[in-house]
């Protein structure tokens, strides 16, 4: 159904534009959201979209619709777009490629999981955190299917068909005065997210937060865990986009071949590794995946790229074109963000220093400079390599990318959020501000 769809879209579209580009997106979903103590809200969810992305003269046009029957009058919404847009001769469309074959990415069993699982499963979360002596406050679980297909003018043919599996608690427990806070979630290409590991890691943090004792301003070792390294690395993705580094919004514009981090540290952007979060067989424009090597034994070796960065650029797209959905264009994108330190410094080894689960305001750092000042989360002090205390309230004030020059692995073990593989990493000195 997919292809003819699509195909007779393309030929309709075909008779009125230069090129043309056709992505439909099948999805369904089975979500349970946690308020409070209960399972308030479930839902089974069925969707299909199709966006149309077509040149004219050089000119790029874009339009989407939900519905079948409104596909000719989309393809003249696109069109007209195209005519109204500014000519960009770096406009194109991927060419006719082989794709990788992905693993790990499609798992059958999300066919026979039913809305009441998914709700058994949210109320198991509840029940464990209950039965921590902690007090829910939100949450849930969402598991989904997503069948992707593009083709287009140039012979491109490029059909994925993935699953998603994510859960989240975050919970209170009295704190004396006050409330004591944390959250704890996990994500799986695979039906193997365990709600009850999950609520007990979130229990297990704000329990140990309960007592917090005022830390001292200072310069000091921090061990930023999976979260917090993942919210500040964000910043860094900005740094590695293509089309920032076209626009002089990138320290590392000139940089290409030099050293920019700690000879220790590798990173890449995989879009084919088993079971990523973000791996498939082509990026959002049919691009194949593949592996780029970002920063090698310390020094910058490529940046991310679509196609119309990359046209820009005079090179090849790295498969980084990325869509949210059938309803937005393709921009430049991470897929999966590998962070490996040869380096590994634990908190056992560590005499002073702050451990922070998670930061808050890291969306706030100024993107070109690096610079950031975010609140610590679920802060503990650290002496001697043990963990003395639970820290009252802390901000951390540094820069991501004097970070990469120092920063080592914090342990073996990495964790997926969102587009970052990495693990725990630890900071040399940050000024932590009690």
């Amino acid at each position: 159904m997919m292809n003819d769809l699509a195909n007779q879209t393309l030929d309709y579209a075909l008779k009125n534009a230069d090129q043309a580009e056709i992505y439909i997106e099948i999805t369904e979903n089975v979500d349970a959201t946690i308020q409070n103590d209960q399972v308030d809200f479930a839902k089974e969810a069925y969707s299909m979209g199709v966006g149309i992305r077509v040149i004219c003269d050089d000119k790029m046009g874009f339009a989407y619709t939900t519905q079948t029957k409104m596909l000719e009058e989309t393809v003249k919404k696109a069109v007209s777009n195209a005519r109204a847009n500014q000519v960009d001769e770096n406009f194109d469309f991927a060419s006719k490629s082989e794709y990788p074959a992905i693993k790990g990415i499609y798992d059958r069993k999300f066919h026979s999981l039913e809305l009441e699982d998914t709700i058994n499963l949210g109320k198991s979360m509840i029940g464990t955190v209950i039965n921590n002596k902690c007090q829910p406050t939100s949450g849930g679980l969402s598991a989904g299917c997503y069948k992707t297909l593009i083709i287009n003018s140039e012979g491109t043919h490029c059909e994925d068909v993935s699953t998603y599996f994510s859960g989240f608690i975050a919970v209170n427990v009295p704190d004396g005065v006050g409330v004591s806070t944390a959250s704890e979630s996990d994500s799986s290409r695979k039906l193997d997210i365990d709600p009850e590991k999950i609520a007990n890691k979130a229990c297990e943090i704000a329990l140990n937060s309960r007592g917090g004792k005022s830390v001292e301003t200072g310069d000091m070792k921090v061990l930023l865990d999976h979260h917090a390294a993942s919210g500040l690395l964000s910043t860094f993705s900005q740094a590695i986009n293509g089309d920032n580094v076209q626009r002089g919004r990138s320290i590392y514009a000139d940089r290409m071949e030099k050293e920019v981090s700690s000879p220790s540290l590798n990173i890449y952007d995989d879009g084919t590794i088993k079971g990523g979060l973000n791996s498939s067989s082509g990026d959002g424009e049919g691009t194949p995946s593949q592996k780029t090597v970002i920063i090698e034994d310390g020094v910058l070796k490529n940046f991310i790229y679509d196609i119309h960065t990359a046209n820009k650029g005079k090179i090849q797209s790295t498969g980084n074109g990325m869509r949210a959905s059938f309803t937005d264009m393709p921009a430049v994108g991470l897929s999966n963000l590998i962070v490996d330190f040869k380096e590994c410094e634990e908190l056992s080894e560590i005499k002073e220093g702050i451990l922070v689960t998670d930061v808050l305001g890291a969306h706030t750092a100024n993107p070109i400079s690096g610079d950031f000042s975010v609140e610590a989360m679920n802060a503990f002090k650290i002496e001697k390599g043990k963990i003395a205390y639970p820290v009252k309230k802390a901000m951390l004030s540094g820069n991501i990318f004097s970070i990469l020059k120092d920063a080592t692995a914090a342990s073996q073990k990495k964790r997926q959020l969102g587009p970052f593989i990495l693990p725990s990493i630890t900071v040399s000195s940050l000024r932590v501000v009690g």
